[in-house]
């Protein structure tokens, strides 16, 4: 099945809370958007998010981090497209040592993960698999 993958930094405007903690809302709405590309390479169409089965916030995430949101389908319905979505932590901001300070990880941390459902109307299908 098809997969994507984005990278980039979280920039100060992401930070919602407190010591620059980024707001869930972030990587949700990154999520819509790599669902968005996975359905434009599998259907020719955006499609529409129908449903999440799942959200899990693992870890925080703060302005200045570099993380990577993957999509994955899983399920190919006649409409619907089952896929499954996670965000990694790649590099980590080091405020504690100066304001540009910054450490890549050596492995990545799944902060976000979720299972959601999105659906292309049969007329919107232009990409044919078999």
């Amino acid at each position: 099945m098809e997969k994507v993958v984005h990278r980039l930094r979280l920039s100060q405007q992401d930070a919602h809370y407190g010591g620059n903690l980024v707001d869930g809302a972030k990587v949700i709405a990154l999520f819509g958007d790599v669902a968005t590309e996975l359905l434009i390479i599998h259907d020719g169409d955006e499609g529409l998010f129908r449903a999440y089965e799942s959200i899990d916030f693992l870890a925080p995430l703060y302005a200045g981090d570099f993380i990577e949101v993957e999509a994955e389908i899983l399920e190919v319905g006649n409409t619907s497209r089952k896929m499954k979505f996670t965000c990694y932590k790649v590099i980590q901001t080091r405020p504690d040592l100066s304001l540009s300070s910054a450490d890549l990880l050596k492995e990545r941390v799944l902060t976000t993960q979720a299972i959601g459902t999105c659906v292309v109307p049969k007329e919107r299908q232009r990409v044919h698999h078999g």
